[in-house]
This record gives C-alpha cells, sequence and structure tokens, in this order.
C-alpha cells in the first residue's frame, strides 16, 4: 500500500494543487474499506465517498452537483462543501468540508466517469467480478435492503453500459488473502517503465 501512495504522491496535480485519485468498481467489491487503507499510507488523505453525493433519487444522476460543489472549489485550491446523504432518513445533512489536500480519494461507483476523468490522477479499479460484488453487498447490508438492491444492480448496469470506467483504469487493484495487489490497467500500455505487477512487500501479493 505504501508503494502506491509513494507512486501517487509523485503524480502531477490533476485538479488545481489536488492529485485526485478516483477508485472505482462495482456495489460490494471493496472499495471504501480500500480506500480508508489508502488514504491512512497517504498520511490522512481525505476521502470522498460517492456514496454521501448520491440519493435515492439520483443513483447516478449527481455529476453536475459534485462538479459545482466539489471539483471547483479543489480546482481553485479552496476547501470544498458538501451536504452528505443520510440513506436511511432520506435527507441531505449539514455541509462538510473537502479540504485541497495535496492528494484527494474519490470512492465510488462511477468515480472513473465521463465526467470527471479529466480531473482524475489517477483512476483505480476494484477487480472483482460484478456478481461476487453484488453478492457480498447485498450480505453485508442485510434482507431490509433487498429491494434497493434490485433497483441499484439494474441501475449499476444502465450506468457502467453507458459510461463504463474499467476500459480507463490506471491500476486494477485485486483483494487478497493478506492485502492487496495492483496491476497495469487497460489504460496502460505496458512498457520498459512498467512493472506488470507492483506489490508493497509480502502484505500486498497473493
Amino acid at each position: 500500500m505504501h508503494v502506491l501512495a509513494s507512486r501517487l504522491r509523485r503524480l502531477p496535480p490533476s485538479c488545481g494543487p489536488v492529485r485526485l485519485v478516483g477508485v472505482d468498481g462495482h456495489a460490494g467489491s471493496g472499495k471504501s474499506t480500500f480506500a480508508g487503507q489508502l488514504a491512512d499510507a497517504l498520511g490522512g488523505a481525505p476521502v470522498l465517498h460517492l456514496d454521501d453525493i448520491a440519493s435515492h433519487d439520483e443513483l447516478f444522476d449527481w455529476t453536475g452537483r459534485l462538479l459545482r460543489e466539489v471539483i471547483t472549489p479543489l480546482g481553485r485550491g479552496e476547501t470544498a462543501h458538501y451536504a452528505p446523504y443520510d440513506w436511511r432518513t432520506r435527507h441531505f445533512g449539514p455541509p462538510r468540508d473537502l479540504p485541497a489536500a495535496p492528494v484527494v480519494l474519490v470512492e465510488g461507483v462511477g468515480a472513473g466517469r465521463r465526467a470527471l476523468r479529466p480531473h482524475l490522477a489517477c483512476l483505480l479499479w476494484m477487480e472483482l467480478p460484478r456478481a461476487e460484488s453484488w453478492a457480498r453487498g447485498r450480505s453485508r447490508d442485510g434482507v431490509e435492503q433487498r429491494e434497493f438492491w434490485e433497483e441499484w444492480v439494474l441501475a449499476e448496469q444502465r450506468h457502467f453500459a453507458e459510461d463504463p470506467s474499467r476500459p480507463f483504469a490506471d491500476a486494477l487493484v485485486r483483494q487478497c488473502p493478506q492485502g492487496y495487489e495492483t496491476t497495469d490497467g487497460p489504460a496502460v500500455t505496458p512498457g520498459p517503465d512498467h512493472d506488470i505487477t507492483h506489490g508493497d512487500g509480502p502484505a500486498a501479493m497473493c
């Protein structure tokens, strides 16, 4: 993880002074857990969870709000302010700050969407098949979210059919029994300057 963090720190800024890093993948693929560990390896990098931006009424139609409330101020080197959504009360809460840190992580389904890619320094894709990801997500959320998951699966399928992220990923992230393994993504052309597999010592390799 620390090897990846070091690589991200060395990237040129992509959104004003910020290196904006997207962590995308199917729902249930482990994006939040991975992003949290990566943020720690980066010394406490801010993390924007797209679950806080989306809502029941706008599962994927939140691009304009994200650009306006987050991307634009970060691009000016200013702290962004956004209202996180509460999925149980179905209301947006009080504004939350997102500082223009050297590296900011954006994790969630759609983090690598077409409208955001020009602002990303790097796009990471959680490499877990959608059926396995969705099964993990359903197990995590329990029976009470069964109807929501039926709606979500259809919405996610439509989203990635119209606006896929994986073909533009700079790296693919696979969870291993002890850590993570990253390999070059479809957006990277392998060459003498690219290692096919990157690890952070024994804990990062399968």
